[in-house]
């Protein structure tokens, strides 16, 4: 069966992946919440070496970087003041990068992270990476997308974990961020498979 049209293309929106030197990154919920105990991961080790290669271009290229980091309270596994709810170090921020707190799993949504990129000069292109494929990173593109920003996630720099499907089977965590990068690609932005997509 031949792959459906997209409605991106029904929309006439383009499809062609930006330079990563020409986009502002957003790194989302590395956090060490998702490297272990409840939350943790498939694929996470893996999907933060693509982070650390994709925020080392980053830098080297100069572009923007912002880190987006989850703080679900004292006590919980996504509690910033503590080691489990900290940023891994691989893709830790360095001075003068901004690090912007949310509480809902779109990034824009109660944040200052739209301010943070007017103030940082950023142009419409967003480059996403993080964690989880199906949660932050799927609805903070959707979220660029409403604003008017063009978003584009990096598929080897993002996971997720396997979940009860409604009909009680498993859903496998690769099926999952699959199913997850499209359904950004459809409508919300671009998918890089890797991050070599945006850098060669």
């Amino acid at each position: 069966m031949p792959a459906s049209t997209t409605l991106r293309d029904v929309i006439g929106l383009d499809n062609q992946l930006p330079k990563l030197a020409d986009t502002t990154l957003i790194l989302i919920d590395f956090q060490n919440t998702y490297r272990t105990g409840v939350m943790a991961l498939e694929g996470a080790d893996e999907a933060l070496a693509a982070a650390a290669r994709l925020l080392a271009a980053a830098r080297a290229q100069g572009t923007p970087v912002v880190h987006v980091v989850n703080d679900g309270g004292v006590g919980t596994p996504y509690d910033i003041r503590a080691e489990i709810g900290a940023i891994s170090p691989e893709v830790a921020p360095v001075e003068g990068e901004p690090v912007v707190v949310k509480q809902f799993p779109d990034a824009f949504h109660n944040t200052d992270l739209e301010k943070t990129l007017r103030d940082l000069g950023a142009g419409p292109d967003l480059v996403l990476a993080g964690f989880m494929t199906h949660m932050c990173v799927s609805f903070t593109a959707q979220g660029a997308f409403r604003l008017g920003y063009r978003p584009t996630v990096v598929a080897e720099a993002t996971a997720t974990r396997s979940l009860t499907a409604p009909d009680g089977t498993t859903l496998p965590a690769a099926t999952l961020h699959n199913a997850a990068l499209t359904t950004i690609a459809d409508l919300f932005g671009t998918v890089a498979p890797r991050v070599r997509d945006l850098t060669a």
